[in-house]
């Protein structure tokens, strides 16, 4: 019986662990001219450092990925360093799971049943429904590596979806969040309350709202935004044109902000709110959380509402499908009708003679 791994290791390439605050390799033996001579090399003190330093001493097209784990392997390698900070942490832990019970299969030989038996007995739907996803982007990456000759399982599984989030943030809602009142003039309540103001005229989504910075993305024809979620792939630009509603929504912004910034939201350091290095943006949740609370306890709001929720609602007061999509900076309208437009669907009745 193999050692079971450590829980700070699972999802982790193997030969792979983590500890005393680092990453370590243990090189197999026999290979230690390659790796300077050590049993244990360390790779870094962060993921992306280990992947970077295992991938400059490794030939990975040398290496033949034989089973389903080889594969695994190949993409915590090559292709999850690539993915943003909040999926680098999440994946490797998803990924341990497909490997404990996908991993000594031949690459060749997993068929559409396998999968399905795995999401029938995965108690957590929505997770197992995730993680075949990522087994499915696995096995696309073996097509691209030549590993296999065809995807084994895509267009083939169909599992059922998530219930769509179904909550609409009626006008009087937003109404109350405005009457509630601050002894200060700059804070955390004039912040968020500027923030409403400025996504539910453009429908931006919180990364890129807490991203705008006022020399990149302020232009004389409005703000111009690439979706940072999209960047890497379709790279379009989004160009929200000034009205007079919207210039007026900055200022109030810019007036409220605790201190000068480049940022149009910022905190009292003047320094953005995300975090690229972690995809988070803690100091904005925090303030967002405290803002909920008082509105639950000061106003006539009784049911929370979260920040897509506003982003859904610019989608659903949009007067045709097309103007939302393009507010979401969606590629497809299929995405913008069904998971953004919360509005109940109006149908006149036909006329008839009866």
């Amino acid at each position: 019986m193999p050692k079971q791994r450590l829980p700070e290791n699972k999802g982790l390439p193997k030969r792979w662990q983590h500890t005393h605050g680092a990453y370590y390799f243990r090189v197999p033996p026999g290979e230690e001219h390659r790796w300077e001579g050590k049993k244990r090399f360390r790779l870094g003190s962060t993921l992306a450092e280990a992947y970077r330093s295992f991938a400059d001493r490794t030939d990975l097209d040398a290496a033949p990925c034989r089973t389903i784990g080889d594969l695994i392997e190949r993409y915590l390698l090559e292709v999850l360093p690539t993915k943003a900070p909040k999926t680098r942490r999440d994946q490797p832990a998803q990924i341990g799971r497909l490997r404990a019970v996908f991993g000594e299969m031949p690459a060749s030989s997993i068929l559409p049943k396998h999968v399905y038996r795995y999401a029938r007995l995965r108690k957590a739907k929505t997770a197992a429904k995730r993680e075949i996803e990522i087994l499915s982007h696995i096995f696309t990456k073996a097509v691209e590596w030549g590993d296999i000759d065809r995807h084994p399982f895509r267009h083939e599984v169909r599992l059922p979806g998530g219930k769509p989030r179904t909550r609409y943030v009626e006008d009087w809602e937003i109404e109350e969040c405005f009457t509630l009142q601050s002894k200060r003039r700059r804070g955390s309540i004039g912040a968020v309350q500027a923030y409403i103001r400025v996504k539910l005229l453009t429908g931006m989504s919180r990364g890129d709202l807490l991203r705008l910075e006022m020399a990149q993305h302020f232009k004389e024809d409005g703000i111009h935004v690439q979706r940072h979620k999209t960047a890497n792939s379709t790279g379009k630009i989004t160009v929200y044109e000034w009205t007079d509603e919207l210039r007026r929504a900055v200022e109030i912004a810019l007036e409220v902000r605790p201190a000068a910034s480049s940022f149009l939201f910022c905190n009292s350091n003047g320094c953005g709110y995300f975090d690229e290095k972690t995809g988070e943006a803690k100091g904005w949740d925090s303030l967002w959380q405290g803002f909920m609370t008082r509105v639950l306890d000061e106003t006539k709001v009784t049911v929370r509402f979260t920040e897509h929720d506003l982003r859904a609602k610019v989608a659903s007061d949009a007067d045709t499908l097309e103007r939302a999509r393009a507010l979401m900076a969606h590629i497809d309208a299929r995405l913008t009708q069904r998971i953004y437009r919360r509005k109940p669907e109006r149908v006149r009745p036909l006329k008839r003679n009866l």
